[in-house]
């Protein structure tokens, strides 16, 4: 989808001239490094002996879209519950805009909740289901109308106000969800798994407009995914959770590009990884042999040091077929065990530097290179697109 076409697809964007610009201005001005959402020192136990948040420290900047990336039980779910209010934190402090909420009811919290299962009520219409947040604070009937038409515009369901949820597509009650989140102009968005119901091409294209929205009002998004391709295209910045911990805390190239641990380099994108034992260690590179033979030149990011055991990490798009003399330090030999075509790229699993599920991937270009099964060639790739990580 390109961005014009995401501007055509949000009419009401363009025609609400007053929200935008107020929201717009708004956020820029406040927008710093300063940190709006602190979590310090956060722990949290359901039974008083197992932590499933351990010692966590997070911060996230005024208009940022930070996603909450990891498996199932990594804690991210229960971070985000932590900051709408519906979990407490055993340990540790949540602060928003300077103020401590650890007492603060979830209601006073001043933030809107996107869930997956958009948690729309069944009685209502959709006018009145985007209207519940201004109704339960009370606001007049006239200001009301205007927030709720200004919203089913932004959303383009004008049509749709007085239908109920069960008469709306899964990606309409997704939008309305969204609408009901920011009709009361709160300082944060927090979204759980918003997308999770979708099918695969409305979720795509879901992605790319709540996107189009953080970016048009400057809203402070957390989001929460198991999903590391959506994580990639929709974040600011992403925090990849594992057992209770952050790993990493990055923007999407440079945690795609620089892992710093084996977990983030296997959960982001896929990755050849080779366990080896170091063997020298200069200027920053370290040299680690595998399958008890070969070398491999590798930048040394977690090197424990000589005589320790290593994981390499090295994505299957930095690696060429029958490289160039003197363009790779490190070249072996290769046997194609399998080879998949999957559109724009094929990819290949090859017999390679002791292990078989080595794999490469090659795109399909006019003049590509293409490989058949059974096919002796060499793979090679340079020093600094190898990772030598912990063997976590």
């Amino acid at each position: 989808m390109t961005t014009s076409q995401i501007d055509e697809g949000w009419p009401g964007m363009v025609a609400s001239n007053e929200l935008r610009a107020s929201s717009v201005t708004a956020a820029r001005a406040a927008r710093s490094d300063e940190a709006f959402v602190r979590f310090e020192g956060i722990q949290k136990s359901y039974d008083g002996e197992t932590l499933v948040v351990k010692d966590l420290s997070l911060s996230i900047r005024r208009g940022e879209f930070l996603t909450m990336l990891g498996p199932s039980g990594s804690g991210k779910t229960t971070t985000l519950m932590m900051l709408a209010g519906f979990e407490t934190p055993t340990h540790g402090e949540i602060v928003v805009d300077g103020v401590s909420l650890n007492r603060v009811p979830p209601y006073k919290r001043d933030i809107g909740m996107v869930f997956q299962n958009y948690a729309l009520f069944p009685h209502m219409t959709v006018s009145e289901n985007v209207a519940y947040p201004l109704a339960v604070r009370r606001m007049a009937k006239s200001e009301i109308t205007k927030r709720v038409e200004r919203a089913l515009a932004m959303i383009r369901l004008q049509e749709c106000g007085a239908r109920r949820p069960s008469q709306l597509s899964g990606g309409q009650q997704q939008r309305v969800a969204v609408a009901r989140a920011l009709v009361f102009d709160p300082k944060l968005i927090l979204m759980d798994e918003p997308l999770g119901a979708l099918d695969k091409n409305l979720r795509e294209q879901m992605q790319y407009e709540i996107k189009h929205l953080h970016e048009q009002l400057g809203l402070t998004v957390v989001y929460v995914t198991h999903d590391q391709h959506e994580a990639l295209i929709m974040s600011d910045r992403i925090a990849v959770f594992s057992e209770g911990r952050i790993q990493q805390v990055a923007a999407p190239q440079v945690l795609y590009e620089q892992p710093e641990s084996a977990f983030v380099a296997q959960f982001i994108g896929e990755n050849n990884r080779i366990t080896g034992q170091i063997v020298e260690l200069r200027d920053g590179f370290c040299t680690v042999r595998v399958n008890g033979q070969d070398t491999i030149r590798a930048l040394a990011v977690c090197a424990a040091g000589v005589g320790k055991d290593t994981v390499l990490s090295l994505r299957p798009e930095r690696v060429l077929i029958d490289p160039p003399g003197g363009s790779c330090e490190n070249v072996f030999g290769a046997e194609v065990e399998e080879v998949i075509y999957i559109g724009n790229a094929t990819r290949a699993r090859l017999n390679a530097c002791g292990t078989s599920e080595f794999v490469v991937t090659l795109q399909n270009s006019a003049n590509g290179r293409q490989l058949s099964r059974g096919e002796r060639v060499k793979v090679g790739w340079r020093a600094k697109d190898c990772r030598a990580l912990d063997t976590a």
